[in-house]
């Protein structure tokens, strides 16, 4: 069975536990066309992916697309840094924002839009602490308790 390519979302699952996100961005990533076949494929990772400033532009550091099966000699690095692609507005913004506060710049998913151009939504996100976790982690449990509760008593 053959997937519709908007169907194709790659997540960082460890994120949303890692990081408390403050302001999300959908962003156009700059891929080759191997690239862009491996992410169609589902062939990608962005575990521990981060983003970063160079030159005033953002890019992706860290997130691996497997080469592509067919791709012979025009093959791409796995590992390379990719630019990301927003407005100049946005760009200004977020840089600010990192410089000012600390903040991170993380990658919570990749996917395919309507279009068939591969998206990135990034957050400018705080790193939690390990007590923070742990109450995040005890407010999901009740809520699944709640939530279990009212479905077998209504």
């Amino acid at each position: 069975m053959r997937r519709n390519s908007a169907d194709i979302v790659i997540r960082n699952k460890k994120a949303s536990h890692d990081f408390e996100f403050i302001e999300k961005f959908i962003a156009g990533i700059k891929l080759t066309g191997t690239e862009i076949k491996s992410i169609r494929l589902g062939k990608a990772a962005v575990a521990d992916s981060y983003c970063l400033f160079r030159d005033k532009e953002l890019f992706i550091k860290g997130m691996h697309i497997a080469e592509y099966y067919w791709g012979n000699l025009n093959n791409h690095d796995p590992l390379r840094e990719r630019k990301l692609l927003l407005t100049r507005r946005e760009l200004n913004k977020i840089e600010r924002k990192v410089k000012e506060t600390g903040l991170t710049i993380i990658v919570i998913k990749v996917f395919i839009n309507e279009k068939g151009l591969a998206k990135a939504e990034i957050a400018l996100a705080r790193g939690k602490k390990e007590y923070d976790k742990r109450e995040t982690i005890k407010r999901k449990d009740t809520e699944r308790e709640l939530d279990r509760y009212i479905k077998n008593s209504g």
